[in-house]
């Protein structure tokens, strides 16, 4: 708490326009935490834990991750652009239509949902064959098992991504941590029980993986149910669909979403370039993945912090409460990360021995941690953390643009470059990720320090 109020910014913001004193930013904050460690963690054990099954069966899983994280990402885009709409109406202490934004969206959600699960069932075979048509066969069978079955949580996970953006802007942190330690505790405990005790190698850890969404999903409804929250989900807000409100939301979720499914598209033309490498190379990315993950916890605890903190002030017409705001948010990112990664880096050798892998790939994943987890630490509150707060303002087509430009030209080029041409193999692709970040950086502070994000308006 000491190092929290240390952080804050001195200037002379009257003490009545500010919405959130550090014991509300804690307490938004520190939920959003445990949430991070918590399923990073249970990402972690679920590739320790199907390594047993074969360094096929984890390259595969993790080539099936980075698609799914692509789609995961839209969907949380999605979800967060109906977030930011509810946080404004919030500030703006409009609850009716708040209330009426979260239904919509909710819906919209599940209905996207729906159509990534019909894309992946119907077109898995020629999706991963053009992404990875050079794989061993093993990886392949693993790969096309895995996706099969998680496709059908995709509807689950549009529900909850959104239910997950409408407690973050009213602040309740601690139901998403809740939800997601239930949900994470059914993948740990059903990927034990598929893969040590009934055998079923990928199978064991993809239907955990359905399950546990589609409970999370509806825990998640039966929560946003009760009348007592600033916003809450009944049929009426859902139905008749608002077109107005949904082109209010698709106005500001079509930005994130393009931005973050051409980042994770890049993210798996660059698994495809490594899954030229060989399988130990695949098997390196796919076990540092874990721990790159865990590295973000802070930078993405914080993003949300910035949505919700930014969005009220925004939604209450006051530009230098968002300022200051943006200004402490951004202090605490910074001295988090850097704490929270240098604890990564020294406890990853230890972490690393307990994946099922040769000698010669934990070194590899453990040379790519340290170059990845050193860099992040640095650079992910501003190129990572502080974009949500733009976002959270309306000035999502600015952040898109620079995201665009530093993941898809960039990190792209730069990964074929240090990857492929040179022949350095996944430590250039982790070098061209420091390229890609250190770009955005000083796009996004740049932006930042203009004060033109302070511009735009998202509802009247």
């Amino acid at each position: 708490m000491d190092i929290i109020k240390k952080l804050e910014p001195k200037n002379n913001l009257d003490e009545n326009r500010k919405p959130f004193s550090s014991q509300a930013l804690l307490a938004i904050l520190i939920p959003s935490l445990m949430e991070q460690v918590f399923t990073t963690l249970v990402g972690l054990v679920d590739t320790a834990m199907v390594s047993y099954a074969g360094e096929a069966a984890v390259s595969g899983v993790s080539l099936i991750n980075q698609l799914a994280f692509l789609f995961i990402f839209v969907l949380s885009a999605l979800a967060g652009g109906g977030g930011i709409v509810v946080s404004q109406y919030l500030g703006k202490k409009d609850g009716e239509s708040a209330n009426k934004v979260a239904g919509q969206f909710v819906m919209v959600s599940f209905v996207f949902g729906l159509l990534i699960m019909a894309i992946c069932l119907l077109f898995r075979k020629p999706i991963l064959s053009f992404l990875f048509g050079s794989i061993e066969k093993e990886v392949m069978e693993a790969a096309l098992i895995y996706l099969f079955v998680t496709a059908l949580s995709w509807p689950f996970q549009g529900i909850y991504s959104a239910s997950t953006a409408i407690f973050n802007a009213m602040g309740k942190t601690k139901v998403i941590m809740k939800v997601s330690v239930l949900m994470n505790a059914i993948n740990v405990i059903g990927n034990f029980i598929g893969i040590f005790i009934l055998h079923l190698g990928v199978l064991g850890v993809a239907i955990p993986t359905l399950i546990g969404r589609l409970i999370a999903s509806m825990v998640m409804v039966m929560a946003l149910k009760k009348k007592d929250n600033l916003v809450s989900l009944s049929f009426k807000g859902i139905f008749p669909l608002s077109l107005p409100i949904i082109s209010i939301i698709v106005s500001i979720s079509i930005p994130g979403a393009l931005e973050n499914f051409l980042f994770h598209f890049s993210k798996v033309a660059i698994s495809s370039m490594v899954s030229t490498f060989g399988t130990s190379s695949i098997a390196a990315y796919g076990s540092a993945g874990n721990f790159w993950s865990m590295s973000s916890i802070c930078s993405m605890a914080l993003g949300r912090c910035f949505v919700t903190v930014i969005g009220r002030c925004m939604g209450a017409g006051d530009k230098e409460a968002a300022k200051f705001y943006s200004k402490y948010l951004l202090r605490i990112s910074l001295v988090f990360s850097i704490l929270w990664n240098v604890f990564l880096l020294v406890v990853s050798p230890l972490m690393i021995s307990c994946f099922a892998l040769s000698r010669e790939t934990k070194i590899l994943a453990l040379v790519i941690i340290f170059i990845h987890n050193f860099a992040f630490a640095f650079l992910c509150s501003v190129h990572s953390a502080l974009p949500n707060g733009l976002r959270a303002a309306g000035d999502v087509k600015w952040v898109m643009g620079a995201s665009i430009f530093s993941t898809v030209v960039c990190r792209v080029f730069f990964s074929w470059l240090f990857g492929i041409k040179l022949g350095w193999g996944v430590i250039g692709v982790t070098l061209a990720m420091v390229v890609d970040w250190s770009v955005k950086t000083v796009m996004v502070y740049s932006r930042y320090r203009s004060g033109l994000w302070l511009e735009k308006r998202v509802i009247n």
